[in-house]
């Protein structure tokens, strides 16, 4: 059974009802001025997120992605963004207009935090938490593009986003950037080091615990602090721990078995 907090409520709501096993996604964009920012990333990020975790606890899932009227190399941008970062394409795309009402309401709308759209009407409202950026001069990165820096990786920014609590505000700094980055070098050089020992189950108290942390609200957080105890728990068999972190890499979207199969070596 999963639970999402109700924005307007504060209540949690279960999926699925007694009815439903399809949820219905509404990702909300907010409007686009200046190009694609870290706020529309970490919105798309969640409804991608959300989609992974209802799946994981066998619903079945349709995203619905509402976004202002774009121009066509913004639409391309868009695609861009959504492939770099591991986010799943939404099954439909349409223009954002408070007068239409869709062929099939939502269960879950999710929006940048502050938004109003009068489309986002019943079911669960989820408010996503800004996210700033440090400027250059205080250590951060300024204003990345929504790919990230040519040559760094993209998923960095995914992970650096999915460590905090989805309505909270973050702010992206040149240090945590890289942070993320090292730790991401890190597990999959682990991941493809455990893959080359005996399969071994996932041990049940870390599935339950992972499944319970995701079905609370989306606690992605709680799973990332988990799989770093994991990583040097030497009670748990190396096939254990690649099965681990292969199967909650369904959610999390980092391509933690990337380097399975080829020779690597960790940079330091």
């Amino acid at each position: 059974m999963l639970r999402i907090a109700d924005a307007r409520t504060g209540h949690l709501v279960e999926f699925p009802s007694a009815h439903r096993h399809l949820m219905r996604i509404c990702v909300h964009l907010p409007v686009i001025d200046d190009g694609i920012g870290p706020v529309h990333l970490r919105v798309l990020l969640l409804g991608d997120v959300l989609a992974r975790t209802a799946e994981l606890h066998n619903l079945q899932t349709l995203t619905v992605l509402t976004a202002p009227d774009l121009p066509q190399e913004q639409v391309q941008a868009l695609d861009r963004v959504m492939a770099v970062l591991g986010i799943h394409p939404p099954a439909t795309v349409r223009a954002h207009d408070p007068s239409q009402t869709p062929s099939a309401p939502a269960e879950v709308h999710v929006l940048a935090h502050g938004a109003d759209q009068q489309d986002s009407s019943g079911g669960v409202r989820i408010d996503v938490g800004e996210v700033s950026t440090a400027p250059p001069d205080e250590g951060g990165p300024g204003s990345p593009d929504a790919a990230a820096p040519e040559g760094s990786d993209p998923l960095a920014l995914r992970m650096l986003l999915l460590g905090h609590p989805h309505s909270t505000p973050v702010l992206v700094t040149g240090a945590a950037l890289a942070q993320a980055r090292r730790t991401l070098r890190h597990w999959r050089q682990l991941v493809a080091d455990w893959a080359q020992e005996p399969s071994r189950p996932i041990p049940a108290d870390l599935l339950r615990q992972a499944h319970a942390a995701l079905a609370d609200n989306l606690g992605v957080p709680a799973v990332l602090d988990m799989l770093r105890s994991v990583e040097g728990n030497a009670d748990v068999p190396a096939g254990a721990k690649f099965e681990t972190f292969a199967h909650l890499d369904r959610v999390l979207g980092l391509d933690l078995a990337r380097d399975v199969g080829h020779q690597h070596q960790e940079t330091p």
